[in-house]
């Protein structure tokens, strides 16, 4: 219970986490593995750029 008297019960903090999880395999658990890393690498390129360009907008407001 929730404790307003709904009886919902409250979602653990890896579900949301594990439902993506699920998702991810089920949409590329098929592909080959040339388009798996090709999407990784899509996907990894843009999250280290992201965090490079965050840190370049952190380091000039600091400066």
């Amino acid at each position: 219970m929730d404790g307003t008297g709904t009886d919902q019960t409250l979602a653990s903090r890896w579900d949301v986490p594990l439902a993506l999880l699920a998702m991810v395999r089920v949409a590329f658990g098929d592909l080959p593995l040339w388009a798996k890393a090709g999407i990784l690498g899509l996907v990894g390129s843009v999250g280290v750029w992201t965090a490079i360009t965050w840190l370049r907008g952190r380091r000039s407001r600091v400066g």
